[in-house]
């Protein structure tokens, strides 16, 4: 693999820091966080910066680390087979051409942190993230 595993790592926390923030249920609440139960800490704002944070990590990969990282999607999410590695990576390739397709794909699916760490331990690769 083209990708270092600190890399993948890196990017699983951010997906799932993206994954668990909701829609704004509270957007006009004016209290403190103590009289809401701090509900509004996992609501996305205006100023959330961790989707741009990811789709910036995803943007500086370069053509080989990306086809790596949407490889793994595709073996965790079971579309493909280790075994299938060169031919998932190649898929992985041709999808991302324009070079934007990375983090938009990923944003796409729900899970893409899990699968990606799925798709680490069935490719063999021991990786420090708890699942989800």
């Amino acid at each position: 693999m083209d990708i270092a595993t600190d890399t993948v790592t890196e990017i699983i926390l951010r997906l799932r820091a993206v994954e668990v923030k909701e829609g704004a249920t509270d957007p006009d609440s004016g209290s403190n966080p103590t009289d809401d139960g701090a509900t509004d800490i996992l609501v996305s704002g205006t100023d959330e910066a961790t989707e741009a944070e990811l789709r910036g990590l995803v943007a500086g990969l370069d053509v080989d680390e990306r086809a790596d990282l949407l490889a793994l999607l595709y073996v965790g999410r079971g579309d493909m087979e280790p075994e299938e590695w060169e031919g998932a990576v190649r898929f992985a390739r041709e999808r991302d051409a324009a070079g934007e397709g990375g983090a938009r794909a990923l944003l796409a699916v729900p899970d893409a942190a899990d699968f990606l760490a799925e798709g680490l331990e069935r490719m063999g690769i021991a990786q420090d993230v708890g699942q989800g």
